[in-house]
């Protein structure tokens, strides 16, 4: 006994070292976030509001789909394994190459066309500052994105030709919760993500899944493999 208090049984140590060892890292790849000058604004380009201009510059409108970056980010910010302080990472890797790590505290503008206006103000200044701290919310890092993950973590790729399996018995029977697991999603309409640096590469459904809904079933399953609820 130490200062009148009886010590933490052996139990509740060894739970709360295997929590601090849960740890999400999740990568956002081939995002299309690329900002140009039109009329005299610089605007982050979309399908809706700029095909004439990406037509005339020969560029498929149907690529540039921005959304699915901002409707991926709100999944994983929304989600209780983010609010639990599991996520200790998330990077999104754009097809121009630019990798931007986004600090899992931040709040992202709920509207698409105020995320929009982030990610003009990002891409230019290289960083977002909290107003209240010193602390960068959003900035654009040197590549490659795998010299940010832990030594040990464990890389999934998701691939539709892959061995199908359900999430929740995948975390279950093939994560170690000592081991970080990083999962690399695609942030994209069509195609398929660049898994080069994935470890395993699997599939959770038999149909193909928005980002948003994969990030869902990912979040969802490792809430329920750790009991967050």
């Amino acid at each position: 006994m130490v200062g009148g208090l009886a010590p933490p049984p052996e139990e509740e140590e060894h739970e709360r070292e295997l929590d601090a060892q849960r740890q999400v890292i999740f990568v956002l790849e081939s995002a299309q976030l690329e900002i140009a000058q039109v009329g005299k604004s610089y605007q982050l380009l979309n399908c809706d509001d700029h095909a004439n201009y990406l037509l005339k510059h020969k560029k498929d409108p149907a690529l540039f789909r921005p959304d699915i970056t901002h409707q991926a980010l709100l999944t994983i910010l929304d989600s209780p394994l983010n609010k639990a302080g599991k996520i200790k990472g998330i990077y999104i890797h754009t097809v121009k190459n630019v990798l931007i790590q986004v600090n899992p505290k931040v709040r992202i503008p709920r509207t698409f066309k105020r995320f929009c206006g982030l990610m003009v103000q990002l891409l230019q200044k290289l960083s977002i500052r909290a107003t209240n701290g010193p602390d960068k919310l959003l900035k654009v890092i040197k590549g490659p994105v795998t010299k940010y993950f832990p030594a040990n973590a464990k890389r999934i790729g998701f691939c539709e030709r892959a061995d199908l399996q359900p999430m929740q018995t995948y975390v279950q029977q093939h994560l170690d919760d000592t081991v970080p697991s990083v999962f690399i999603v695609g942030a994209f309409a069509h195609g398929e993500v660049d898994s080069s640096y994935a470890d395993v590469e699997i599939a959770v459904s038999q149909y193909s899944l928005s980002a948003a809904y994969a990030l869902a079933r990912i979040t969802n399953a490792m809430e329920m493999k750790w009991g967050i609820l």
